[in-house]
């Protein structure tokens, strides 16, 4: 449609001075794309028309219909943000600018292009729900005329829309547009496959119209017959959703296409359940199929019963059991609030829960250090899986499917992740990293030295909690890197015959001056990640230094003590696990700090050309941590031999980290490797004496590498 007459049609919920606006954003609209075609041959002025008649048939306000006609000026045409704003308000001006792209930045690819713009996008969305939907109404009205674009544009869009526009239709409730968004997608990128299916779908559907007639006939003789006034219609897969759950489950099409799908509307939330029991009454339910959303509601504000149940010629048939109010949320999601009476319960309660997901996408967006890493955080709370647990006080939180108790605690609060050294699954003992199952009682036990472990983002599943560890392990680091790059320093300093309090600030002042303003913490965080050499700015901190002779006499600097309490500062060598008692030697890594080897690492052999990356270093002799060592045992493979070398090294005050075992086959022994916390090398003697009094143990030796 090129003119206003089928919009204006849609428009009569409007008041006629909103209409009027439309109206006059239509023009604007018209004459900023005169001349511009769309790929498909059509005038411009088409598409933008098409988004506002999406729109209005989810009854949305005139701002939203305004800017859902001008959502392509900034990019296209000269209209500006202050002409939309002086014209339409501010908060037009705002949608519009949320929508649009960020073209006239230079980005270094096109997929940091695509993740900035994804961000801008979501921020606004996040002060503005309306923002998403006009990309949304944008984005469906694309992908329907898609078949214009080129193959490889194609292909783009429609993976774009799969990965991120189809799952946010479907966390904010929209089902319709989630549907559609996943079965155009799944049109061009797998057009072969759509084929094949759709057609097989129109067969299936013709040879089992009379099974569907039966079933459907059966349920609502059943449910007048309890006196239940309902509505029963047939429901149908979408492409999409058969296609994914013949490749998730390995099914054929037979097999998935053997669940008829059902759907009951009836009056109020009481007669739901009298509907669930009249049913099972009359086909036998199959266990474990059943699911009450209305007690605990999904997560975009979905509510339905679920039930499987064995129907006629053993067939599997699905029921969705809901409310008239249930059903229009469950089909316009967040536009429900436009769409009806924002009293109703069930409308309000979605609209907290987006609320609540909209303002974590803040809290993720201040914790990200760039877009990418943005774009990766939502992507992971996209996914529409859940698994409901419970507070100790009873409430209800949603987790995304392989949440562990560090994403439920990082759900409750930040500090409380941060805080988190332990967890009681169902008042039991568990491991952080144990997945969460629908209706676990979940319990978080704190302490204040508590710290998020790197090791956390290995298996944390929501993008809150990631960003949220990585913002604390980036900031921990920072400030140990600091800590670390001030004893360089100082070290450097007095191999030049300088005390650090020689050094002033005016000195520092006109080091910062020449390093582009970055501050005296930003450097000392430098050379302690190794970003900077110790010595190189040492050297230029004299040379600023006006009162100091221009000749030094070059002195011993001594070397860095290492206490093992440094933190992600200092790090141990995997190849060859220094412990106190082995000779050491630092080696300045860029972007890692100090690492520590033993004298003969072989690795450190190859770094010994590179002598300002060396450093000496030492034991602190008060140090009283345990540091990992690796140790191999040949042992006779006997029944119980590992308990008795387990109980040996506890005796012995040493902690088993990990142990492996290599059998050959037929062979009396046994080869086992033991990673062991230990505090020294006579710590570890003392082990290692213990272990070989044993007499299953043949041989034993400390390894590296």
């Amino acid at each position: 449609m090129t003119d206003l007459a089928e919009l204006t049609e849609q428009l009569s919920y409007l008041k006629p001075d909103d209409i009027a606006l439309v109206r006059a954003a239509f023009e604007l609209s018209k004459s900023a794309h005169d001349g511009q075609m769309r790929q498909s041959g059509e005038p411009y002025i088409t598409h933008p028309l098409a988004v506002a008649s999406i729109l209005a048939a989810w009854h949305l306000d005139a701002q939203a219909l305004i800017a859902g006609l001008l959502h392509d000026v900034l990019e296209d045409t000269p209209v500006t943000k202050p002409d939309i704003a002086a014209k339409f308000g501010k908060q037009v001006a705002e949608l519009v600018d949320g929508v649009s792209k960020l073209d006239k930045l230079a980005f270094q690819t096109e997929a940091h292009a695509q993740a900035e713009n994804f961000r801008k996008m979501l921020l606004a969305m996040a002060r503005d729900v309306r923002v998403i939907l006009v990309k949304l109404a944008d984005r469906l009205h694309n992908m329907r005329t898609l078949v214009a674009m080129r193959e490889d544009k194609r292909l783009r869009i429609a993976r774009e829309t799969l990965d991120i526009y189809a799952p946010i239709a479907n966390r904010l409730g929209l089902n319709k547009i989630y549907q559609e968004l996943e079965d155009l997608s799944f049109q061009f990128l797998y057009p072969n496959r759509y084929q094949v299916l759709e057609k097989a779908v129109k067969t299936a559907r013709g040879n089992r119209r009379e099974v569907v007639a039966k079933v459907k006939e059966a349920l609502t003789h059943k449910l007048a017959d309890a006196g239940i006034d309902a509505r029963v219609s047939g429901r149908e897969k979408h492409l999409y959703s058969i296609y994914k759950k013949m490749q998730e489950k390995s099914l054929t099409f037979s097999e998935v296409f053997d669940i008829y799908g059902f759907r009951v509307i009836v009056k109020d939330v009481p007669t739901c359940y009298l509907t669930l029991g009249a049913l099972h009454a009359l086909y036998k339910p199959i266990p474990g199929k059943f699911k009450d959303y209305i007690a605990i509601p999904k997560a975009n504000g979905y509510q339905s019963l679920h039930t499987t149940l064995f129907g006629p010629f053993a067939t599997p048939i699905e029921i969705q059991i809901r409310s008239a109010d249930m059903h229009k949320i469950a089909e316009a999601g967040v536009a429900s609030h436009w769409l009806y009476k924002s009293g109703e319960p069930g409308v309000n309660e979605m609209h907290k829960k987006t609320h609540q997901w909209l303002q974590s996408l803040l809290e993720i967006q201040s914790e990200s250090g760039d877009a990418a890493e943005f774009l990766e955080h939502i992507k992971v709370d996209l996914f529409p899986e859940e698994v409901y647990v419970f507070t100790p006080k009873g409430k209800i939180m949603a987790l995304p499917r392989g949440a562990t108790p560090v994403d439920f605690a990082y759900a409750v609060h930040t500090d409380v992740g941060n805080r988190c050294v332990a967890a009681k699954i169902n008042h039991e003992l568990a491991p952080l990293r144990s997945e969460l199952r629908n209706g676990d009682q979940v319990e978080i036990i704190t302490a204040a030295h508590g710290n998020p472990n790197p090791s956390w983002l290995n298996f944390v599943s929501t993008g809150k909690a990631r960003s949220h560890i990585r913002h604390f392990l980036k900031t921990m680091q920072y400030e140990e890197s600091a800590a670390l790059g001030e004893r360089l320093l100082n070290q450097a300093l007095r191999a030049l015959g300088v005390q650090h309090s020689d050094v002033g600030d005016a000195q520092w002042d006109k080091l910062l001056r020449e390093n582009s303003g970055k501050t005296k913490r930003e450097i000392l965080a430098d050379i302690g990640l190794g970003k900077r050499l110790n010595i190189v700015v040492a050297r230029q901190l004299l040379a600023l230094h006006d009162a100091l002779p221009e000749e030094r006499k070059l002195v011993a600097a001594g070397p860095i003590t290492i206490r093992g309490s440094e933190g992600m500062a200092v790090q141990f060598a995997k190849c060859c696990r220094p412990i106190p008692g082995d000779p050491i030697i630092g080696f300045i890594k860029k972007g890692q700090g100090l690492v520590v080897h033993t004298h003969d690492c072989p690795h450190i052999a190859k770094a010994r050309g590179d002598v300002d990356k060396l450093l000496d270093v030492e034991w602190d002799p008060g140090s009283r941590k345990m540091f990992d060592v690796a140790i191999k045992l040949v042992v006779a493979n006997q029944r119980g031999v590992l308990a008795k070398i387990a109980a040996t090294i506890a005796e012995a005050g040493s902690n088993i980290d990990n142990v492996a075992m290599e059998e050959e086959d037929g062979s009396i022994y046994a080869s086992m490797l033991f990673t062991l916390q230990v505090e020294n090398r006579a710590h570890l003697a003392n082990v290692m004496r213990g272990l070989r009094k044993l007499p299953e143990v043949v041989r034993i030796a400390r390894t590296k590498g």
